[in-house]
């Protein structure tokens, strides 16, 4: 699976041309799958956040609005219930997944219930595109700055460890007076690994092991 990790999806050209590169083709020529999931366990999230991502109508966050050659929801929750035979093919036929910020440990617990987890090692071509904490799922641990609701939905901060690195998004974004850089500094050795932060310009792409930071904005690497 390629991966292609951003605070805030598709905010500017740079970011784009790499999903575009990442693609091998146009966006109008893609099929894409969205996963809300992530937001319904964050404390603040509302069915209408849900509605603007899914439609494409949140104008901060560029991700279902781009023009897809075809665009479905799949909701993580829903799948256990559903003959995985049937969801397995939909998650194939895709050429990216679109997945949603809001808890990541949230999304963590459901992407292990649901079983895509185990379908994630057999996508090769897949494209998963992440917004914040559908970032933040695929790294070891997201930090207990990040935890959503305390205690988490798994009793830790730990997360999927699909790549080596933590990231810390939304850097100094003005609504968030806690994503500074020193809180990124005091995140960061918490983490006691690889990480990065990134602003809601900055994508980190992630191919075959090779990293890769996409940004026409700010971000810092701490080791």
């Amino acid at each position: 699976m390629k991966l292609l990790l951003t605070s805030a999806g598709i905010k500017n050209t740079s970011i784009r041309n790499a999903l575009v590169d990442l693609l091998g083709k146009p966006i109008a020529d893609s099929n894409a799958l969205c996963i809300p999931t992530a937001l319904y366990g964050h404390p603040n999230a509302s069915p209408a956040g849900t509605w603007q991502f899914i439609s494409g109508r949140d104008p901060h966050c560029p991700m279902c609005g781009l023009e897809w050659k075809s665009l479905g929801v799949l909701e993580l929750t829903a799948l256990p219930s559903i003959d995985r035979r049937r969801w397995e093919t939909w998650v194939r036929e895709a050429d990216v997944l679109l997945v949603n910020g809001g808890d990541a440990l949230y999304l963590c617990h459901w992407m292990r219930e649901s079983g895509l987890l185990d379908l994630l090692p057999s996508l090769n071509e897949t494209i998963w595109v992440g917004l914040s904490a559908g970032s933040m799922v695929m790294t070891p641990r997201v930090g207990t700055a990040f935890l959503e609701s305390k205690p988490s939905i798994t009793g830790d901060d730990i997360t999927l460890g699909l790549v080596d690195f933590s990231i810390f998004p939304h850097l100094d974004h003005p609504a968030l007076p806690e994503n500074t850089m020193a809180d990124a500094e005091k995140w960061a050795k918490e983490i006691g690994g690889p990480a990065y932060a990134i602003d809601d310009e900055t994508a980190i792409e992630v191919v075959d092991g090779a990293v890769r930071v996409v940004s026409e904005g700010k971000w810092k690497r701490f080791s």
